[in-house]
């Protein structure tokens, strides 16, 4: 994630308000946080399929990319208000 990071920087919080709240829209449906459920009880007991693997790895991937964004936007909405 080291690149990801080095192109968002998240530490930053230079998005306009309206960019900052689009991007914290941006998150997982009901449908997909209870595929990740199920994937992640099977994983505990050691029975997921290599398919069913992959897709709990990509989950985490675009987890790990909207935790980037949202801080990101999180950051920019706390300094749009600070600058008023």
């Amino acid at each position: 994630m080291g690149i990801w990071n080095r192109i968002i920087r998240p530490e930053r919080g230079d998005l306009s308000p309206e960019a900052a709240q689009c991007l914290l829209e941006l998150n997982f449906d009901p449908a997909n946080l209870q595929r990740m459920h199920e994937l992640a009880i099977k994983h505990q007991a050691n029975g997921l399929a290599d398919e069913e693997r992959a897709e709990l790895s990509e989950y985490r991937l675009v987890g790990l990319q909207l935790d980037f964004l949202h801080s990101k936007a999180r950051l920019s909405l706390q300094r749009a208000v600070g600058s008023r």
